[in-house]
C-alpha cells in the first residue's frame, strides 16, 4: 500500500506531493514567488516521476505558469478575499494522465446535475439531528469514512488526522440518528483568503436517500457565514452523480473539471469543481 503524499512547505509555497495521486498539488503560492517558481515545480515533477502538477494560483500570478504550459482546468471568481479569482491549473508530463476514457459519461452526469439545479429541496428528516462534530467523535467519523472510501487524497480514516485538522482548520458536520452519526462532510476554511471548501461527504449505504449531505452542506454554509467566509467551492468526483447532483441543488456553479486529478475510491479520477458566494 503507497503511504499518503505529505504536505511540506517548498520555496515558500505550500505543496502536497507522493506517489498516492502521482502528482504534485500546490495548494498555496507564496506571495512573493518568482517568475521561475512553475519550472521548479516542473523539475521537481521530473525528478520524482510524477505524472501531472495540480496547482491553485491566483489569476494575476497564472501568466508565469501558463508561459512553461500550464493549463486552466477550473476558474473560482473571488476565491482570495471575495476578490481575486483562482485558477486551477494542470501540467501534464505523462500525456496517458491527460486522457479520459469516459468523457461522455462525466459530461452526461454534469448535465443531469445542472438540469437539477431548481429541483426543490425537501425538508430535512426529523429523525436527524444536525451537529458540528466534536473531539470525542473521531473515532466513530474514522469509522465511517474508512467504510466508505477505498482510497481518499487526505488520511481521514486516521482519527489522529481528524483531531489535529479539527483543532487547526476544519469544521466537521455529522448527521446524527439514534446517538450514532449517519453521515458527514467538513468545512476546510482557509480564513486569510475567505474561503472554505467542502469536502469529505460520507454517508452510510442504510442512510442513502436522505438528502444528508445536501441537509448538511447548508447546514455548513450558515455556519460559515458566522466565519466571514464569502466563497465556498468544493472539488467533486466527475464519475459521482449523487454528489454533483447535491452541490448543483444547493445552487453552486460549474468551474471545470480537473482531469485524472485524485486517487479517491481506489483510483485516479477527474474531478468536477463547484463553487457558490454566500456572502
Amino acid at each position: 500500500m503507497l503511504l499518503k503524499d505529505k504536505i511540506k512547505e517548498y520555496q515558500g509555497s505550500t505543496i502536497q506531493h507522493g506517489p498516492y495521486n502521482d502528482r504534485i498539488y500546490l495548494m498555496r503560492l507564496a506571495d512573493h514567488a518568482s517568475a521561475d517558481f512553475p519550472r521548479q515545480l516542473i523539475s521537481l515533477a521530473e525528478t520524482k516521476g510524477y505524472a501531472k502538477i495540480f496547482a491553485k494560483v491566483p489569476k494575476d500570478a497564472s501568466a508565469d505558469f501558463m508561459q512553461v504550459g500550464f493549463e486552466k482546468e477550473a476558474e473560482i471568481p473571488g476565491f482570495f478575499t471575495g476578490r481575486t479569482s483562482a485558477l486551477f491549473m494542470g501540467y501534464y508530463l505523462n500525456n496517458a494522465r491527460k486522457q479520459e476514457d469516459d468523457v461522455a459519461r462525466l459530461e452526461n452526469i454534469l448535465h443531469i446535475a445542472e438540469d437539477k439545479q431548481k429541483t426543490a429541496v425537501p425538508p430535512p428528516d426529523s429523525r436527524f439531528r444536525l451537529r458540528q462534530c466534536l473531539e470525542g467523535d473521531v473515532s466513530e467519523m474514522a469509522a465511517i469514512y474508512d467504510q466508505t472510501f477505498a482510497s481518499y487524497p487526505f488520511p481521514i480514516h486516521e482519527p489522529a488526522y481528524l483531531l489535529e485538522t479539527m483543532q487547526t482548520h476544519v469544521a466537521y458536520f455529522g448527521a446524527e440518528i439514534d446517538g450514532k452519526l449517519a453521515a458527514l462532510a467538513s468545512a476546510e476554511m482557509d480564513r486569510e483568503a475567505a474561503n472554505v471548501e467542502m469536502t469529505d461527504f460520507a454517508t452510510l449505504p442504510e442512510q442513502a436517500g436522505n438528502n444528508l449531505s445536501l441537509h448538511l452542506l447548508h447546514r455548513m454554509e450558515k455556519a460559515m457565514l458566522e466565519q466571514n467566509i464569502s466563497t465556498a467551492y468544493t472539488i467533486a468526483r466527475a464519475a459521482s452523480p449523487a454528489m454533483n447532483i447535491t452541490f448543483a441543488r444547493a445552487g453552486y456553479i460549474f468551474a471545470g473539471r480537473l482531469k485524472n486529478n485524485t486517487n479517491i475510491s481506489g483510483s485516479i479520477e477527474s474531478m468536477n469543481v463547484w463553487y457558490k458566494s454566500i456572502y
